[in-house]
């Protein structure tokens, strides 16, 4: 049986868990242009903020090569197993993040409106209290439909993305039960 070439994967990961910095930039620069290649289009576009998808895979094998040591090679295709599961885990973990945080947007006291809301001054003080009371009695899934869709006048498509529901459509269906519950809240008057 002949040994590993140095230039095997196998090889190059036993000399760079060895300290070897020259295998380590091998490996980076072996699986870097294939992972991205595989990972292009994977992120979705909505997940996108500051970081593109070369940026995730990037990060994400810097990480996974750190920790190299920790690595075990069983065979040659181990380590680009492991760095696409990475890169994966990482993709989902950026879905996941993206649908808990709301988009970002930039506020600035130039256009800040000193005077009464215009909720306020339709329905008064007393009023807002009772739908902020009822509102904070709602499931958090339902506020959350009713904040997006009446305070920020969201669309439906913004609530869906909101809730993580599957289509405008559902968001619909979610906002008219809120706005069903909140209505029953508010009747009962408790403040």
């Amino acid at each position: 049986m002949t040994p590993p070439s140095a230039d095997s994967t196998v090889e190059l990961v036993e000399r760079a868990k060895a300290g070897d910095r020259d295998a380590l930039d091998r490996l980076f620069a072996r699986f870097l242009p294939g992972l991205r290649r595989w990972a292009s289009g994977r992120l979705p576009r909505w997940t996108r903020g500051m970081m593109d998808t070369d940026d995730l895979v990037q990060e994400t094998v810097s990480r996974a090569v750190k920790l190299i040591d920790r690595f075990e090679s069983r065979h040659e295709g181990a380590l680009q197993a492991y760095l696409r599961q990475a890169v994966m885990n990482r993709i989902c973990d950026e879905v996941r993040r993206t649908k808990r945080m709301p988009m970002a947007t930039s506020l600035t006291d130039d256009h800040a409106d000193r005077t009464a809301s215009p909720l306020d001054t339709a329905i008064g003080h007393e009023a807002v209290e009772r739908y902020e009371a009822a509102l904070a009695r709602l499931r958090p899934e339902d506020r959350e439909a009713v904040v997006v869709r009446i305070e920020m006048d969201g669309t439906y498509q913004d609530v869906a993305q909101a809730l993580g529901k599957p289509s405008a459509d559902a968001a619909r269906m979610a906002v008219t039960r809120a706005l069903l519950r909140l209505a029953e809240e508010m009747s009962r008057g408790e403040v």
